[in-house]
């Protein structure tokens, strides 16, 4: 991966996702756009951290390919995790404010709050919800915390009854 200072967008199907946490780049990656319909983005990228990060219920480490749903009206972001030769390993859902497109950068705010779902749907885990309350939200912006629980509670919820595939279409 190019050094954050060289990434670009190098056509029309082509962006950058910059993912910010705290008002801080977490990370820079280049990605495919698959579809935007206004509303709802779809970007394609392979695992874009060096090395392996093993989360005890999923691995993601090279070779590894992220179909990634962003939405401009919703305050979650949803990666359908693939290896490389297609298995599906689940999804990763971070709970975020709406994405914005611009200038070939999706833009994204991550919360802290995330949701496991392994691909047979057997293994639905809340995470970071720990590094959720230390981040002061609920104090600074409680309208943006509600709105990131809600969030959390909906995609779980979805996740235990019919699946995130239709949220997916």
């Amino acid at each position: 991966m190019s050094a954050p200072s060289e990434l670009r967008a190098g056509g029309p199907d082509e962006l950058v996702v910059t993912l910010t946490k705290a008002g801080r780049t977490k990370i820079r990656y280049p990605a495919e756009l698959v579809r935007d319909d206004g509303v709802h983005v779809t970007v394609r990228a392979p695992w874009a951290a060096p090395g392996v990060r093993d989360f005890g219920f999923v691995r993601f480490e090279p070779g590894d390919v992220f179909t990634e749903h962003y939405w401009r009206d919703r305050w979650f972001a949803v990666k359908e995790v693939r290896t490389g030769d297609g298995g599906l390993k689940g999804w990763y859902c971070d709970i975020t404010r709406p994405a914005v497109l611009a200038d070939g950068v999706l833009a994204v705010e991550d919360l802290d709050l995330d949701l496991w779902v392994s691909a047979d749907g057997s293994c639905v885990l809340r995470l970071d919800e720990d590094e959720f309350e230390e981040s002061g939200l609920a104090e600074h912006d409680p309208t943006a915390a509600g709105a990131a629980t809600s969030a959390l509670d909906e995609l779980e919820r979805l996740a235990r009854s019919e699946g995130l595939a239709g949220l997916l279409s």
